[in-house]
């Protein structure tokens, strides 16, 4: 009964107390539940994403000699597979092509039979450029290498057999080529060489009649693959846990097959990526969403530590009408679970909430146990908080408030702690430390070695943000409790706009208060630190998915010549004209052999395409983007190269490499020099290792060919769909058009196929409230706990302008000096924080980005909550005195 009183006394006269340490909780809970949300439901959609991009699951190839219908028989019948279709290759000796009188060849490949039916099974791994879908297919780089089109006829060369002629029905290409192309090689013989240029396609009876004489006399040139698609429901819908049953999966279908076959486990390949982007997520969750439910816990310690001085007065009063140490005990205990109880549900209610409109998860993990105990661990967290807050601090003061009043000291109180011993300097040189010795020499944030189950994140490198987070707040409170202390006179001069004649006195009261004032000054400078540096991420991670997406397409928009297309010079400057248009870049794209590596050759106006290609300077090396491509304006032979080429054939810049190119007049290969000028690590719509950039007038000047490989269209802000179709009507059956939005749903690199949009989203919220709740709640409870003092200086005759005057300077002192140190503190941790993570974003930027918008609303915030707890505080002022003195 006396702690049901003791709670009815405390919802009737301390409401404001209980119900900001209650939203202290809340806010925790919550935050923390929602990130549960968040894990969820991103987890679940990369396995949906990541098995969804996967064209074929399974390439089982047979081994030599093997007997085909048993083998495709063992297959077929597999549990888990869902189809299962035998594709046959063979090696040939070579291609050629006669037209007008020209001869070209190619050199040898792969000639593929695939059974009726293959194309509607699996759709995604051929991809038609012209002509018909069935009979003979030729891949394109083979078709341009030839100078054939549809209707042409190609001989195929056999290993000791005569050639064969066909006919061509139709050109395409293989979307997953890496895969499909590859011979499947055991374990023990690690990487496969890469997928050959020259490939046709025909169908199965076809090939059969073609190279079965090839398999009787060189069976070692034919082989033989079962193509099979799993059962998706069976697999779990954790990326690590789907990546263990697929594995396992295959490793069982091979105990089966007694030696006979091994399996291409292009499933497995693709969750192995999966897997560790859900580790990036565990990332998300701790850079993003722990020092927010840190902060979150520490506004409500310092919330509920604001009536201290008031609980300790009226355990004295209890304890002078007999309480005992027992009963104080539990009226405390009574009151952190009253709060913690109450703040846990709200928070959980409210994480419901957002997860079911932010991530479309209602819940907080994939399953029923994981979301049990997220729950539990989200409410143990929230009655943690409150004992802290509450519990803690009352029992302490419960057993020595008596021996406390007895050894009461009169003078100066001394430094934390932590001050005495510079726990704020050794924290921030740690975090330099820790920092410097992560990310001097790279290292790999997230750890995925190869045919391992698991996947690690390196947590040591979470050290130096979160000692640069705790240094940053503790520096805030020395810096403050150091000014308050030895620099009235300047805070006196800081306040003489504000407090007039009373300046010197508005600034011996701060002083005296000015652990309380610290305290509150470090919570804003924490909150607004949060807020901005989590805003620059955010912001950041926007901006380099923008960049991937880009780098993906090309451009907004991109024509890409169809290999019976003509695209030029004039059909760019045509696109640029068109609504919608900004600008039409063109260009050239060839292939080029350097020593025996064929590579993408790009060939560029360098005087236009930095600004029309929107190239950044994080894609090149050995200089700036204007400054290289304006060194390639005036070096007409000069080359960009990749990182790897200058690698493997030691190069350095000025050296002369040379390069063949197929000549047009000729159709004949032709040595072409160049002048090695810089490198390019990434470049619109070439692929991520080996490439090339050159003058395009040097290429069509020393080829005779001037036709344009893409256009690269900027739409500047008009719709990237409604230019694509304009575009696809001006050009026809010249090429083929894409536009970004395409790109923007399909890129998946590192933190980009984590759905951060909604967690963003959550986090920018929640650091508004907290900023707020730093600024705003904490100021008007510290104020309002000194309604004592106000009333007594009122009743001796202040002025509510004179008593307005330590509101005001107070309020200022607090929220300028916060937002100032708050903001230093960002820059510091964003840098840090994106530097850490440069493995993680695709491309890494080249600069943290600033969210000018964000930052705005937060200063907006910020004011608008120190003004409302001003305000109030004033209003509250102006109550008669006699009535206040009697509440208090």
């Amino acid at each position: 009964m006396q702690t049901i009183n003791w709670l009815t006394g405390l919802l009737a006269r301390r409401r404001s107390r209980l119900l900001g340490s209650a939203f202290g909780v809340a806010i925790a809970v919550s935050l923390v539940a929602s990130i549960g949300a968040f894990l969820a439901g991103s987890t679940q959609a990369m396995t949906e994403r990541a098995i969804a991009r996967v064209p074929l699951d399974w390439q089982v190839q047979a081994s030599t000699g093997t007997d085909a219908a048993a083998f495709q028989k063992i297959v077929s019948s597999f549990p888990a597979v869902r189809t299962a279709l035998p594709v046959s290759y063979a090696q040939t000796a070579g291609y050629s092509a006669s037209a007008n009188g020209t001869t070209n060849t190619a050199s040898s490949g792969l000639a593929i039979g695939l059974p009726d039916g293959y194309r509607a099974t699996y759709p995604g791994e051929i991809r038609q450029y012209i002509g018909a879908t069935s009979g003979v297919q030729v891949a394109q780089q083979m078709a341009a290498n030839l100078a054939v089109t549809v209707g042409d006829s190609i001989s195929i060369g056999r290993a000791g057999l005569p050639p064969v002629r066909v006919r061509v029905d139709g050109i395409m290409d293989f979307p997953a080529a890496a895969s499909f192309l590859a011979a499947v090689a055991p374990a023990s013989v690690g990487a496969t060489a890469p997928p050959p240029d020259n490939v046709i396609v025909m169908p199965a009876s076809q090939w059969h009649g073609l190279f079965d004489p090839l398999a009787s006399s060189r069976p070692e040139l034919v082989r033989l693959q079962i193509h099979a698609q799993l059962w998706h429901a069976s697999l779990p819908r954790d990326p690590s846990g789907a990546f263990s049953t697929a594995s396992g999966l295959a490793k069982n279908l091979e105990t089966r097959l007694a030696g006979t076959g091994t399996v291409g486990n292009n499933l497995s390949a693709a969750l192995d990526k999966a897997r560790g982007d859900s580790l990036y997520a565990r990332i998300a969750f701790l850079f993003l969403g722990l020092p927010g439910a840190l902060l979150a816990a520490l506004v409500t310690i310092t919330i509920a530590s604001a009536g201290s001085d008031r609980r300790r007065r009226e355990q004295a009063l209890l304890r002078a009408r007999g309480a005992t140490l027992a009963s104080l005990t539990r009226l405390a205990l009574a009151e952190t679970l009253l709060v913690g109880l109450l703040g846990g549900l709200l928070g959980l209610a409210t994480a419901l909430l957002i997860g079911r409109f932010a991530f479309g998860s209602a819940s907080f993990g994939a399953g029923a146990a994981s979301a049990a105990l997220w729950s539990a661990a989200s409410l143990a967290g929230g009655l943690s908080v409150a004992a802290a807050a509450i519990g803690l601090p009352a029992w302490r003061d419960a057993r020595t408030l008596t021996v406390a009043a007895q050894r009461a000291l009169v003078g100066r109180p001394r430094a934390p702690w932590w001050a005495r011993y510079g726990l704020d300097a050794a924290a921030l040189a740690a975090a330099a430390a820790v920092f410097w010795a992560t990310g001097s020499n790279g290292y790999q944030l997230v750890l995925a070695v190869e045919g391992t189950p698991q996947v690690s994140v390196d947590y040591w490198s979470f050290a130096a943000p979160l000692f640069a987070w705790v240094g940053i707040g503790l520096l805030s409170y020395r810096i403050a409790d150091l000014l308050l202390r030895r620099g009235r006179k300047l805070v006196a001069a800081g306040t003489r706009p504000i407090a007039g004649e009373l300046s010197g006195t508005v600034a011996a009261s701060m002083s005296r208060q000015r652990r309380m004032i610290a305290r509150a000054l470090a919570l804003v400078t924490l909150a607004t630190c949060f807020a901005a540096s989590t805003a620059a991420f955010n912001q950041t991670y926007k901006q380099q998915a923008e960049a991937d997406a880009r780098l993906t397409n090309g451009a907004d928009v991109v024509v890409r010549s169809s290999p019976s297309g003509n695209l030029s010079a004039a059909t760019a400057a045509t696109l640029a004209k068109l609504p919608g248009v900004a600008s039409a870049e063109p260009l050239q794209h060839r292939y080029a052999y350097i020593g025996k590596d064929l590579q993408d050759l790009y060939g560029v106006n360098a005087t236009t395409v930095v600004r029309n290609a929107g190239l950044q300077d994080a894609w090149f090396a050995g200089g700036s983007a204007a400054r290289l491509f304006a060194k390639l304006a005036s070096t007409p032979h000069g080359v960009l190269l990749s990182e790897e080429v200058v690698h493997d054939y030691q190069l350095r810049p000025g050296d002369q490499i040379k390069m063949r190119l197929l000549d047009q007049r000729t159709r004949a290969p032709i040595t072409v020099p160049f002048i090695y000028i810089g490198i390019t690590k990434e470049f619109p719509t070439a692929p991520k290792d080996a490439y090339t950039i050159v003058n395009a007038s040097y290429v069509a000047k020393t080829t005779g060919d001037a036709g344009l490989g893409a256009i690269l269209i900027q739409t500047n802000g008009q719709s990237p769909a409604s230019v694509n179709r304009r575009v696809a009507q001006a050009i026809g059956a010249s090429g083929t058009v894409t536009d970004i939005n395409t790109d923007r749903k399909l890129v998946s690199g590192s933190l980009t196929s984590v759905e951060l949009a909604g967690l963003t989203r959550v986090e920018l919220a929640y650091a508004l409230v907290l900023v707020a709740a730093a600024t705003g709640l904490l100021l008007w409870l510290g104020l309002a706990e000194r309604r004592r003092t106000f009333s007594i200086a009122q009743a001796l005759g202040a002025k509510p302008r004179q008593l307005a005057a330590f509101v005001w300077a107070e309020a200022g002192f607090v929220t300028l000096g916060g937002i100032l140190l708050g903001a230093a503190g960002a820059a510091w941790l964003t840098w840090m924080l994106v530097k850490l993570l440069t493995g993680v974003f695709d491309p890494p930027p080249t600069r943290p980005a600033v969210p000018w918008s964000y930052l705005a609303g937060l200063a907006g915030v910020t004011i608008a909550a120190v003004l409302a707890a001003s305000l109030a505080s004033l209003r509250a002022l102006r109550r008669p005195v006699v009535e206040a003195l009697r509440d208090l």
